[in-house]
């Protein structure tokens, strides 16, 4: 469990604010406007209306007490800069910025953050994956050279073990876990026996993995 703060309860800012809820996070919550807070009361520890441009707010909020600072502005790069560099100063331990594109990225990590997220562009480029390939049920970039995929089975590996397919030496990827439906297994043994049923998850390259996509068409 964490204590976080998150500034600014855009669309982003509340989907955010609620998975790190579920998660058994305390999180305080600001925003300029108290619509924005009203449907977020359930989930927060606090909340607070207020302008985090303005330095005598961020100084009451106690910065240097949480784990983690979101900025959250999506719509006004000037104040989400502004906030980014605020909070830092102020002691912020760990901040994270939402950014729009790549020059604003640039100027949020000169001035203060930690680290920069992109959700609309992450998801776009997941959604990108996962439609131009017929045979990709779910897509996580981990770095520009590994990823981790959910397909299906090619049909030769059906009813035969991990250990028999050798998959890692002949395919060179390798499998974290098996889905059927909504169960899930991680980290199957070398005698696990793949079924027509469930779907693969595997991490490789990515030119590794679309040569066994081609096998599938």
């Amino acid at each position: 469990m964490k204590s976080i703060l998150i500034i600014g309860m855009g669309r982003f800012g509340r989907h955010l604010c609620r998975n790190l809820a579920a998660l058994g996070n305390q999180i305080m919550v600001v925003d300029e406007l108290e619509e924005n807070l009203e449907e977020m009361l359930p989930y927060v520890v606090s909340a607070k209306i207020g302008d985090c441009t303005n330095e005598a707010v961020l100084k009451s909020l106690g910065i240097d007490n949480f784990d983690i600072c979101f900025v959250c502005i999506g719509t006004n790069f000037q104040s989400s800069l502004e906030i980014t560099s605020l909070v830092k100063e102020m002691g912020a331990r760990y901040v994270v910025s939402k950014a729009n594109r790549d020059i604003h990225a640039k100027f949020l990590l000169r001035n203060g953050a930690d680290e920069v997220i992109y959700p609309d562009r992450d998801i776009a480029e997941k959604l990108a994956v996962r439609y131009s390939a017929n045979h990709v049920f779910d897509y996580i970039e981990l770095t520009d050279e590994f990823s981790i995929y959910e397909i299906p089975p090619l049909p030769e590996w059906v009813d035969k073990s991990l250990k028999d397919l050798s998959i890692r030496n002949r395919y060179h990827i390798s499998i974290l876990g098996t889905k059927a439906g909504e169960q899930a297994k991680l980290m199957p043994p070398a005698d696990y026996v793949i079924r027509a049923d469930e779907h693969l998850m595997v991490i490789g390259r990515k030119e590794d993995v679309d040569r066994i996509l081609k096998q599938m068409h």
